[in-house]
């Protein structure tokens, strides 16, 4: 399998879908609803996911027949072809719709490359906002920008990285005495949260606001987040030596058997250097 090869083809895929984003970005779009997990923002799509999956599947299903690799994408009814391949596409064509569709940052452009015993080897997120491409490769490291990426303390709180503001969130008191629990670990000046981004970039927003952490508790709800939602970031963590790992701190269920949503085990992304 030439990684290297498959990364440049999975950040062209990404760079595509993220110029369908940027053409829509200020323009008014229709939205529709579709099955998705509990919340509001896993209930929606429009046209412009529709579209970044189309471009990014016209750079990646080349490499499906020359590689045999099967996909899984967000807009795509799962076929189940990642049971049986050695490795699978992960794909979220657009992270983060319902802030693309109330003209905010917080969306995300995430491709991963996973083998089927879900561990991740390839991640690329980009951020059209932002203009900012985000990668890695198993055992080579992660980059921003094109270029190596070292993570530095940027602060001497803790942040806490939500899509939902904390105050409007399930569980706040136990979510809250977990997270003061670090503060006093590390011995932090208190807490702060950034809030309204979608998975991928909230778990970039850890990295690059720490000391820094996201979560979700398990619950027997459909939701949590799904594998796509997940994958790329996993990758890119692992390749930092950071944790993305279930809420228990075991490995993530990026290739579960039975769902794509992350419900059943939950999420911890971290970045406490300090």
């Amino acid at each position: 399998m030439d990684l290297e090869k498959l990364n440049n083809i999975g950040i062209e895929a990404a760079l595509a879908a993220g110029k369908v984003i940027r053409k829509h970005m200020d323009a008014d779009v229709d939205v529709e609803k579709k099955r998705g997990g509990t919340s509001h923002a896993s209930q929606v799509v429009t046209a412009v996911d529709r579209a970044c999956e189309t471009a990014i599947l016209a750079h990646l299903l080349p490499t499906c027949d020359a590689f045999d690799i099967a996909i899984l994408s967000e807009e795509t009814e799962d076929d189940g072809s990642r049971f049986e391949k050695d490795f699978f596409w992960c794909i979220d064509p657009m992270d983060g719709t319902l802030p693309f569709i109330e003209k905010r940052p917080g969306f995300s452009v995430s491709i991963a490359l996973i083998a089927k015993d879900g561990t991740p080897y390839i991640g690329v997120v980009f951020d059209p906002s932002t203009n900012t491409l985000y990668h890695a490769i198993k055992g080579r490291g992660a980059y921003k920008g094109g270029k190596p990426w070292k993570i530095k303390p940027v602060n001497s709180h803790l942040t806490y990285v939500t899509d939902r503001k904390l105050a409007d969130t399930p569980r706040l008191a136990e979510i809250e005495a977990f997270l003061h629990g670090i503060v006093k670990q590390l011995s932090l000046n208190g807490l702060r949260e950034i809030a309204g981004a979608g998975s991928v970039l909230n778990a970039i927003r850890v990295l690059e606001n720490g000391p820094a952490c996201m979560l979700k508790f398990p619950k027997k709800e459909s939701g949590g987040g799904s594998i796509w939602d997940f994958a790329a970031t996993a990758c890119i963590y692992r390749e930092l030596g950071l944790p993305a790992t279930n809420f228990a701190g075991g490995p993530l269920d990026l290739n579960r058997k039975d769902d794509t949503f992350m419900n059943h085990e939950g999420v911890f992304f971290a970045n406490l250097i300090y």
